[in-house]
Formats: structure tokens, C-alpha cells, sequence
């Protein structure tokens, strides 16, 4: 029996639209008929979002959306409702890496250490992102009856990662977030879950060296590095009628990786 999604025409916003994860959660609602605002800052590779979109049986909408700016967040949320008059699915996907260690010490000196501009760049986007596009929308979903939020975490914000201290305080602080606005939101019929993705083929992991991709393979007890489509599976479940019971819930979509570890 197919999954009930309860999903068609609902209006789906999705942040960091443009590639990865986020266009494969776009296209995975659209194969649900549901109406989706794309959000992204990269035009160029949003070019033929909508157009593939509407092909895989949905509705589009692309919007230019800075997540870190509350002030674009504000306007692209008021063009939704100016269009189709409601939002029912906020997935928080946007994020960005500025990797490197706190210190790197040699020799008795350091050689290097992480930027303000390096920790700053990633909590505005990855956390203070979240808290910008999920404040904008709860007031219109209250209003509504009730909606679903669906936000990125990592598995590194579970039990965290080398050289990524920026990182992995927002997917720790995505978590807290969720586990609070599940606690506030519900009783207005507001779920609120994470996604915890483990290693996935996109752009980024594409880039890496080989020995690090396999190294990254034979700690994950599935045995494969996972797909976009996997995650973008478990953002319209946590967002359909079939988890309509599911709120402040943390999903591992990895492989088995923390168990791997």
C-alpha cells in the first residue's frame, strides 16, 4: 500500500534549493503535487529548478533568498502568502562548511586557527538561518490550523567531527531548536523534526579524495555512501500525514554510521 502523503497542493518551502539535498527533496514533493517555493542565493543553478519542478508533476516557484537575512527571508515568505496563500512545509535544508581546526599547533606555535569569519559565516547561514525561516512561517501556520518543519541536522551533531567546530555547533544547536519548537509549536498542531543525514554523494563529498571516500565507506555498516534521494525520502515522510505523530524527533538517515563509529 502506497503512503498516504497529504501532500498535493500543499505549499512546501524549500531552502537551499538549488543542488544537493534540496533539489531532491523539491522534486520528491513535486512528485507529491505539492506547490513549491525554492529558495537558493545561486540563480545559475537554480536555472531550471522550476521547469523540472513542475515536470515531475508539481508547481514552482524560485526565489532569490538569502537565509541569513531576516529582511529576505521577510519578503520571500510575504510573496508566498501573496500567491498562494499559505505555507504548510518549511524544510530548513541551506547550509555551508568553512572547515578547519580551532588551532593547529606545530613546533610549539600555531600555524593556523578558525576565523571569526569562518565560524561567524557558518552560524549565520546554518542556525541563525533556521531561526529566521521558521519564525517567518509559524505565525502563517498557526493561522492555518497547524504544519510541518523539517530541519538538517548531521550526524556530526550528534557525536561531532575533526575541524569542523563552526559545523557542528549549528547541527547540535538545529537539534536543541527542534526539540524546543516541538515542545512550543505542538500545541497549535505544529510538528517540528531533524534530519540527521550521514554521508551523502553530493557536490561536496564528490570533491573529496578517494582514500577519504573510502574511508568514509568502511565505517558506514550499509556499506555505501548514500544518495540525495534517501534524504529527500525522509524529508516528505517527517512532512506527510503518515508521521502525523512524529514531532522533536532526530532521524539518522546514514547508513548505520553512528553505529559504525
Amino acid at each position: 500500500m502506497a503512503i498516504q502523503s497529504g501532500l498535493e497542493d500543499k505549499v512546501v518551502i524549500i531552502t537551499g534549493a538549488a543542488s544537493g539535498l534540496g533539489r531532491a527533496g523539491a522534486l520528491r514533493f513535486a512528485k507529491e503535487g505539492a506547490r513549491v517555493a525554492a529558495w537558493d542565493v545561486d540563480e545559475n543553478k537554480a536555472k531550471d529548478l522550476v521547469a523540472e519542478i513542475e515536470a515531475a508533476g508539481g508547481k514552482g516557484l524560485f526565489q532569490l533568498v538569502d537565509v541569513a537575512r531576516t529582511e529576505s527571508v521577510t519578503a520571500a515568505v510575504d510573496a508566498i502568502i501573496a500567491k498562494w496563500g499559505r505555507v504548510d512545509v518549511l524544510v530548513n535544508n541551506a547550509g555551508v562548511v568553512r572547515d578547519s581546526q580551532l588551532i593547529k599547533w606545530k613546533e610549539g606555535k600555531v600555524l593556523s586557527e578558525m576565523t571569526d569569519e569562518a565560524f561567524d559565516r557558518v552560524i549565520d547561514v546554518n542556525l541563525r538561518g533556521v531561526f529566521h525561516c521558521t519564525r517567518a512561517v509559524v505565525p502563517h501556520m498557526i493561522k492555518n490550523g497547524g504544519g510541518a518543519i523539517v530541519s538538517t541536522s548531521s550526524v556530526v551533531g550528534l557525536y561531532g567531527n575533526f575541524g569542523q567546530t563552526n559545523y557542528v555547533a549549528t547541527k547540535a544547536g538545529v537539534i536543541g531548536m527542534t526539540r524546543t519548537w516541538a515542545r512550543e509549536l505542538g500545541r497549535y498542531k505544529i510538528r517540528v523534526n531533524a534530519v540527521a543525514p550521514g554521508f551523502i554523494g553530493t557536490e561536496i563529498l564528490q570533491s573529496m579524495p578517494p582514500k577519504v571516500l573510502e574511508n568514509m565507506v568502511s565505517h558506514t555498516p550499509l556499506g555505501r555512501i548514500g544518495d540525495p534521494k534517501d534524504i529527500a525520502e525522509a524529508y516528505l515522510w517527517l512532512a506527510s500525514d503518515a508521521a502525523s505523530y512524529v514531532t522533536g524527533a532526530v532521524l539518522s538517515v546514514d547508513g548505520g554510521l553512528v553505529n559504525g563509529t
